[in-house]
């Protein structure tokens, strides 16, 4: 019987693939530390994306790739997280209180763009990472009533405001600014200042993420916000529709652009399942997200049904995530919030807070 080592523990775990990082653990620099006593192995995991879903089965699925071995009698894992700050555009400066920012988008508006970031957020939240959204969409902005949030932000100084909170998610909106029902005619300029002044000047609270619901659509007021804010990658929302396609490869090659990754592409719409008879149609068409991740070599994230508990819920203040926790689609959202943060967390860090300032007088 051959002795017990480290490498050969690691070329065991080697054999789990996690789905939401399409690789091994060692191959994502996720194994910190192997201890071995005897035939006893304990074994340090550090996650870069939150994974409270899944952290049993991952627990599992190492446990049973370790216990394989001959030699071992007995394996503990220690699992935690720990969410770094990913590299942004380049000569942009973070937002205060904010590790990264993910921005959602569309090519065209009415795909469902602004329900996929509302729950995305509140599902990164049930994932175990702490999470703002910001509602960038001036001329639309929907966050407050999806988010059951209402009144002004707080400022404490005068010159900032406190983020709205609810279901465990700090929120910042023009929508908190001005009247529901008031129209922001507002140019492409007015806009811009606008958002970055919602950006810079909420004292977001320590944020793993913070996503940001962009206005739909890849005129120049996209384009600019695109390389204004500081963005670790973005998600792209669209239905299987042929149209819909059309502009969202529209969106995607605008963040090729300026530099933006895009981490994948969420299809939503993709089937309708009739609440009476249970008929399962594909009235947007079918497949033309897979399609397009893979003509473009980019992940398709995960498939949204066409369900009207979505809008109630939505259109109710109380999101699918937190009024149907347990829910098919609950857990869809919470797989497709893994899988974008896994995609992140397998990009180059942000090490410029790591260096000192150095001051010569």
């Amino acid at each position: 019987m051959s002795e017990l080592t480290e490498a050969l523990i690691k070329e065991a775990i080697k054999g789990y693939i996690e789905p939401h990082l399409k690789c091994d653990l060692v191959e994502a620099r996720a194994i910190k530390k192997v201890t071995i006593d005897g035939g006893s192995v304990n074994v340090t995991v550090e996650l870069g994306f939150p994974a409270k879903g899944v952290e049993a089965t991952i627990i599992s699925a190492l446990k049973g790739q370790i216990e394989a071995l001959d030699q071992v009698s007995a394996v503990t894992i220690d699992l935690s997280t720990h969410i770094e700050m990913h590299k942004v555009q380049d000569s942009l400066a973070l937002v205060k209180g904010v590790k990264n920012i993910i921005a959602v988008a569309s090519g065209k508006g009415g795909v469902g763009k602004s329900t996929t970031s509302v729950n995305l957020a509140l599902a990164l939240a049930e994932e175990g990472a702490s999470v703002g959204l910001l509602d960038a969409d001036i001329y639309g902005p929907s966050q407050p009533r999806m988010m059951g949030v209402k009144g002004q932000p707080e400022t404490k100084d005068g010159k900032t405001l406190e983020p709205k909170e609810n279901y465990g998610v700090q929120v910042m909106s023009i929508g908190f600014l001005v009247e529901e029902e008031t129209p922001m005619i507002w140019r492409g300029p007015m806009v811009v200042q606008a958002l970055n002044q919602l950006l810079n000047e909420t004292n977001w609270r320590e944020l793993d993420y913070l996503i940001i619901d962009l206005p739909p659509g890849t005129g120049d007021i996209q384009l600019t916000l695109a390389q204004k804010i500081p963005v670790s990658g973005c998600v792209i929302v669209t239905t299987p529709q042929d149209i819909a396609l059309l502009d969202a490869r529209k969106g995607l090659k605008m963040f090729e652009k300026v530099a933006v990754p895009v981490l994948g592409i969420v299809e939503n719409m993709s089937t309708h399942i009739c609440s009476n008879c249970g008929h399962e149609e594909h009235i947007f068409g079918a497949g033309g997200g897979k399609e397009m991740a893979e003509q473009y070599d980019i992940e398709l994230l995960g498939s949204l049904p066409l369900d009207i508990r979505i809008r109630k819920e939505t259109d109710a203040g109380k999101p699918t995530v937190v009024a149907e926790p347990n829910s098919d689609i609950a857990m869809a959202y919470r797989e497709i919030a893994r899988n974008t943060t896994a995609k992140l967390s397998l990009r180059s860090k942000n090490y410029s807070n790591s260096f000192p300032n150095i001051v010569i007088q």
